[in-house]
């Protein structure tokens, strides 16, 4: 099976996030897409961040009946930060037939090289770098770092441009503004009865 990796903290998951997956899925003929929610980025602390529970539990809402999309908690039930290398490891010792594809956002492939085991990263799955409706993509530190090996571990999709961010819908909450239309309606919801980001 062809899975697409998608990790991040989804502090909440958005419109944005649901069609980045879509367009990884269509265009790299992916059959599964898994939402990798983090427990501890080693780029964040915990406590800019919501409990791993209700993050994954708003990733359930927003994928509710799509067949292709699933949440893979495994991040959450590991202790200590969240690696990418890690978890690509963890899903190969575990499923070693499945082809996998690292799903990130364009700017990510810029400061790849700074990620935990690079190298490994890219023998465990293909990057499939998202450019939002922007300019092309920069590679040329990706090439300088990791050659015409490297690139031809990495592909580049488009996606329509979304304006849209976790940080945003945070900081609209916090200030009593509408999120409708950023989220499902679903996540909206649950932010409202559990009271987040206030």
């Amino acid at each position: 099976m062809r899975i697409g990796i998608y990790g991040g903290t989804f502090d909440p998951v958005h419109f944005g996030h649901l069609l980045a997956a879509e367009q990884c899925r269509e265009q790299c003929s992916l059959d599964e897409v898994w939402f990798v929610p983090a427990a501890t980025p080693p780029h964040k602390t915990t406590k800019d961040i919501s409990p791993g529970e209700n993050r994954a539990e708003m990733l359930e809402l927003a994928i509710a009946g799509h067949s292709y999309f699933r949440v893979d908690r495994r991040e959450l039930d590991r202790e200590g930060y969240s690696y990418t290398v890690d978890t690509l490891t963890d899903i190969h010792d575990v499923e070693p037939t499945h082809e996998l594809f690292l799903l990130l956002g364009g700017d990510s492939v810029i400061d790849f090289e700074t990620w935990r085991e690079p190298v490994k990263i890219l023998q465990f799955a293909t990057l499939v770098a998202v450019n939002r409706g922007r300019a092309p993509l920069d590679l040329t530190s990706f090439r300088r770092r990791f050659g015409e090996a490297g690139e031809q571990r990495l592909l580049c999709i488009e996606m329509p441009a979304i304006d849209v961010s976790a940080t945003d819908i945070r900081n609209r909450v916090r200030d009593g503004r509408s999120i409708r239309f950023m989220t499902p309606r679903g996540v909206e919801e649950y932010i409202n009865e559990h009271r987040l980001y206030r």
